[in-house]
């Protein structure tokens, strides 16, 4: 990673919640609202702004973990916040608190590992997930 990552950094992604971020499983809305797994996501995302100023060419960042608790919901049209704040940074490991904010209202709170890895370890890594068939061309 190249210098200057340092603690107390923050990132901010802004979206809209849409009808496709809905609650929603095998493609049956639950209800109308802002999903969990949405929201992670954008977790993710606004993690990985922090770290991307950061990565080396040949580097690239893994998720290692996330911890998320969805507080209030959110409807179709609300604008949200997301603000990442960079806690923890050891060797390639990047820990972030997350918040998720509407307006004044706490919609969700999280944290985020993630790993910075060589990209080719991760290509030895995936390689290795292969099924046996692809493995050996078959």
């Amino acid at each position: 990673m190249k210098p200057g990552l340092e603690i107390g950094q923050t990132a901010t992604i802004q979206t809209k919640v849409t009808p496709d971020m809905f609650a929603q499983f095998d493609g049956k809305v639950v209800h109308p609202a802002y999903s969990t797994v949405s929201m992670i996501y954008h977790m993710e995302w606004a993690s990985r702004e922090i770290i991307l100023p950061f990565l080396e060419e040949h580097e690239e960042g893994m998720g290692g973990a996330v911890s998320a608790k969805h507080i209030s919901p959110s409807i179709a049209g609300d604008e949200l916040t997301i603000t990442a704040e960079l806690i923890r940074y050891d060797a390639n490991i990047v820990i972030t608190e997350v918040s998720v904010f509407q307006d004044t209202n706490l919609v969700g709170i999280g944290e985020v590992k993630q790993v910075i890895l060589p990209k080719q370890k991760i290509a030895e890594m995936l390689k290795q997930q292969m099924n046996p068939y692809e493995k050996n061309g078959l």
